[in-house]
This record gives C-alpha cells, sequence and structure tokens, in this order.
C-alpha cells in the first residue's frame, strides 16, 4: 500500500510539473510584474448630502449634483503590484468639501422647500485608504509586460479614515459682517442634549469605503496617466451638520455659554420664513437621516513604476517537494 501510495504521488507531481511547465510562459507573462508605483493625483470633489442638490425633490447620487459645490483636491499614493493584473493601493489626499441652499435654482417644485432653508457649510477634510486595484484586461492581452501605448481599464475598493470639522456662515447683528464658524460645538440639532437620547455627538474622524473605476494610458514602461472615479461611501449623516430635525432653540441657551447660544440660535435656522412657515419651526424636518452623506472625486493619478522586475517573496509559492 505504501509502495502504490508512493508511486500515485510521484505520478501525480510529475503530471503537475508538466502543467506547470506548459503555463510557465503565460503565467510568468501575468505575475511578472513585481513592482512598485508612486505618484500623485490632483480631482476636482463633489460632496453629496443634505445641503443644496438640484431642482426637484432630493435624491441620491449625480441627482443630487449640482456644480457650484465643486471643490478641488490633492494627493499622494504608494502602490504595490504583486502582477500585472493586481495592485495594493495606500492613498493620502488633502481637499475640502461644501454645499449651500443657495446653489439651488428655484423652479417652483420640492426644490424650493431647500432653497428657503438657506443653510450652507464647508469644511476641511483630509483622508486616507488602503485600496485594491483590478485590471480585468490584462489576461486578454498577448504580451502583458510591454506597457508603451497600452489603455488599461481598472476598478477600485478599498477602505478608508477622514477627518472633517463643518462650519457655517454666521452674520454678526452687531456689524453685520460674515464669518464662518464651526458648527460640531454649538448642537445645532441637539446632539448630546438630553432631550433628545438618539441624537449623540457625532466624531469628526469616521470610516468611508471608496469604490470607483479607472482607465490607465503607459506613455512608457515607467510613466503612466489615468483617468478616475472615485466614490466614497461614508456612515455619518453630519459631514454637512444637517440631519433631522430642527429644535427648540431655548435649549442652546440652555446647555451651551451665553455667546455660543447667541450664535447656534442665529445658525441653525437661518431661513428668511422662520417664523412664518411651519415648515421651518421645532420639531420639522431639516434634514434627512435615511441617507448618508457621501462625495466623490473625478480626476488624474500620475504614476511612476520603480523597482521593476525585483522577486518578492510571498506565501503563495509552492513549497518544494523531497523524496
Amino acid at each position: 500500500m505504501k509502495k502504490g501510495l508512493h508511486s500515485l504521488l510521484s505520478k501525480c507531481i510529475a503530471s503537475l510539473a508538466l502543467v506547470l511547465a506548459l503555463q510557465h510562459s503565460s503565467y510568468s507573462q501575468l505575475s511578472a510584474g513585481n513592482y512598485f508605483e508612486g505618484g500623485v493625483t490632483v480631482a476636482p470633489m463633489v460632496f453629496l448630502g443634505d445641503l443644496g442638490g438640484h431642482f426637484g425633490r432630493g435624491t441620491t447620487f449625480l441627482k443630487d449634483y449640482n456644480m457650484k459645490s465643486t471643490t478641488l483636491s490633492y494627493g499622494a499614493f504608494l502602490a504595490a503590484h504583486p502582477a500585472e493584473w493586481i495592485a495594493f493601493r495606500l492613498q493620502a489626499n488633502i481637499g475640502s468639501l461644501e454645499g449651500a441652499d443657495a446653489y439651488i435654482t428655484p423652479k417652483g417644485g420640492y426644490e424650493t422647500a431647500r432653497y428657503n432653508r438657506n443653510l450652507d457649510f464647508k469644511t476641511s477634510l483630509i483622508e486616507g485608504f488602503l485600496g485594491v486595484e483590478i485590471y480585468p484586461t490584462v489576461f486578454l492581452e498577448d504580451m502583458p509586460t510591454e506597457l508603451t501605448g497600452r489603455l488599461r481599464p481598472y476598478g477600485v475598493l478599498g477602505v478608508g479614515v477622514f477627518h472633517f470639522n463643518p462650519q457655517g456662515s454666521y452674520v454678526d447683528p452687531s456689524t453685520g459682517t460674515t464669518n464662518w464658524v464651526y458648527l460640531r460645538p454649538l448642537h445645532t440639532e441637539g446632539e448630546g442634549f438630553p432631550e433628545y437620547p438618539n441624537r449623540k455627538e457625532y466624531s469628526l474622524t469616521q470610516i468611508n469605503i471608496p469604490m470607483g473605476v479607472g482607465l490607465k494610458y503607459y506613455f512608457s514602461e515607467k510613466v503612466n496617466l489615468s483617468v478616475e472615479f472615485l466614490y466614497r461611501k461614508t456612515f455619518t449623516d453630519y459631514i454637512d451638520d444637517v440631519s433631522t430635525t430642527y429644535i427648540d432653540p431655548s435649549l442652546f441657551y440652555k446647555y451651551l455659554s451665553p455667546s455660543n447660544a447667541r450664535i447656534a440660535d442665529l445658525i441653525y435656522n437661518k431661513s428668511p420664513l422662520r417664523g412664518v412657515d411651519n415648515n421651518y419651526a421645532p420639531g420639522a424636518k431639516r434634514g434627512d437621516a435615511t441617507q448618508k452623506d457621501a462625495y466623490f472625486s473625478f480626476g488624474f493619478k500620475l504614476g511612476i513604476r520603480f523597482g521593476y522586475g525585483r522577486e518578492w517573496n510571498n506565501s503563495t509559492r509552492c513549497p518544494l517537494l523531497h523524496f
């Protein structure tokens, strides 16, 4: 039995060796891309949340896009390519997000209520993420390592962290000057107040899920340029400090300092219809808590390859068998 098993195992190994030998040429073309890539990005960035938006009923994604809310972001990245068809990218970006109901062009529809709400915000943004890039067309290429002049689509999926700190515009009633003040300390929707036990103070550092697609062009073996769309799914509805309903402004004077209470009272509800229309009264809808905030970018990624052809030690290699 032992001898027969040894003979069978030897035949299996011989067969496997033959298959690997036949496949070595094509496999090596896919896996020979052991290298690193570093570079920079620049991308217009757009906030998708409660403030601003397009005409009609408020909704999600591009229907909620208003061109006036576009800002610019910058970043740097380092990617490790264990093979031509896959890469692991570490990236950091800085930029800003903004939104304002005043950006809306009212046409007498559902957007009128948001326009009359008259809220705004802006925030600086710092983010970092680790993502995986997949290049599916590599498997259809005859010579994947010959890159000059090649065009490759790819997909991106990852996990990241970002930091924000929203500000709102505040008009000083004594001077008439407009200043930008941080909104989180003002508790504009009663976050942290005992009267609203389900409204916790939101964290300024949050997790996001970046996902998107890109198209990469190789000018040479070392230099490439990508056009990339990257959407960030978040798990907070307070990037713009707007989520639920208006509160009783007397609570500001109960829990905040006198100076902050005055500012909060003026900034939490800036509608010209305040005190006239019940749509802007305490308890009325201020935002939509059923939809989390999001943002996306669409820009350019310049990459430089280095360390090409270096063998990497990895756990996917088969161990040697000795008999």
